[in-house]
């Protein structure tokens, strides 16, 4: 009896491994990453022209905190430098700026950094963005602080990346 005992038991303990094992990986799949309150879901970028020097990341932050959080900025080994943009009309044009203080969450809220809207741009790119690359990077917040991310490089039905390159240079 004790036989079948510790068999069960190193069964029901593999499984549980097993099972977590599933969990986890399931869980990078889905692609999602946290600091502290903050959710980072889906970071993504686009394939670039191979004589491109930028390239947008788009993600969305949900803030599950009672209080306001701030992106304020991030690196990446693929990039010189990385700074928060948006889109604006100045004039008739569509621009991109720096945001100098960064992107606000508010507690409950989700921004979502889409084309067109809210950006992460990466600057200085060291090499084109291929299409199924994974992209390392790091996204600072003012009070939940770094976060490793992976951005996926890949299609989406939004503006082509010339676009992006235009409104840089209008910048």
């Amino acid at each position: 009896m004790t036989t079948i005992v510790r068999d069960i038991f190193v069964f029901v303990t593999a499984a549980i491994f097993v099972a977590a094992a599933v969990l986890v990986t399931t869980g990078a799949g889905a692609h999602e990453f946290k600091v502290g309150a903050i959710d980072i879901g889906h970071p993504w970028s686009r394939p670039t022209p191979k004589d491109a020097n930028i390239a947008g990341g788009y993600l969305t932050i949900t803030n599950k905190g009672k209080t306001a959080d701030r992106l304020i900025g991030g690196a990446s080994p693929s990039a010189s430098q990385i700074e928060v943009h948006e889109v604006v009309d100045v004039d008739g044009m569509t621009k991109t700026r720096a945001l100098a203080n960064g992107i606000e969450i508010k507690p409950g809220k989700t921004v979502e950094l889409k084309p067109g809207s809210y950006r992460i741009l990466l600057l200085g790119l060291k090499e084109p963005l291929q299409l199924g690359q994974k992209v390392k990077g790091t996204l600072v917040f003012e009070k939940a602080g770094p976060v490793e991310i992976l951005y996926n490089v890949e299609e989406n039905a939004g503006a082509a990346v010339s676009g992006v390159a235009q409104q840089h240079k209008n910048h």
